[in-house]
Parts: structure tokens; C-alpha cells; sequence
């Protein structure tokens, strides 16, 4: 497990920023759509519910956290999530959360 040290003020900065961004409901359904495969920014903003301008606000943001690489496709633009640490970062996020607290009683 790679260990971050409270010295390391640039990485800290970047994760809390990473965190930031996430931690809007609306960035974070789009990065959700974006895990299993490329899509243009129109079938983003329709499965997220948003506009299309609003949502390249989003992925503009994202991308320049990393969290999404965009690929042309001859004029479109398609949006993906940047690599495997995204994906697996997001993932165990999700089982962190299905899982009971350890904590909590049975009763």
C-alpha cells in the first residue's frame, strides 16, 4: 500500500482537490457513466439527466483532475475514465460502503 506522508503538501493538495470534485453529485454520476465504456458528451448528459453544455462543464473539470481521457472519433468527442486506478478507486469505494460499519450491532 502506497504511503502518503503528511511533508508531501503537493500530492495532499491534489488528492483534496481530486476529493473536491468528486464530491459533487453530479461530477461524480458522470464519472460513473463514463467507467465501462467511451461515450460523447450527448449520451452522458441524457443517462445523467443534465444539460449537454453543462455536462462538458463537468468533463472539462474532470479531465483536468484525470479522471476522464477524451479520444476523437472523427468529430465527436468520447469521454472514458482515465485509467484502472479511477475505476478500482471507485470500486472500493463502493464496496466500502455496502459494507456494515463494524460497529454496528446485529440486533
Amino acid at each position: 500500500m502506497m504511503r502518503i506522508v503528511a511533508s508531501d503538501e503537493d500530492q495532499l493538495t491534489v488528492i483534496t482537490e481530486t476529493f473536491r470534485l468528486l464530491g459533487d453529485p453530479t461530477r461524480l454520476k458522470i464519472l460513473l457513466a463514463c467507467l465501462s465504456e467511451p461515450k460523447c458528451v450527448n449520451d452522458v448528459a441524457s443517462e445523467v439527466g443534465i444539460t449537454g453544455s453543462l455536462t462538458s462543464h463537468h468533463l472539462r473539470l474532470l479531465r483536468g483532475a484525470r479522471l476522464v481521457r477524451a479520444e476523437r472519433q472523427g468529430r465527436q468527442i468520447f469521454y472514458v475514465a482515465a485509467d484502472s486506478h479511477v475505476n478500482a478507486m471507485l470500486a472500493e469505494m463502493v464496496a466500502h460502503i455496502r459494507q456494515p460499519a463494524e460497529d454496528e450491532d446485529d440486533t
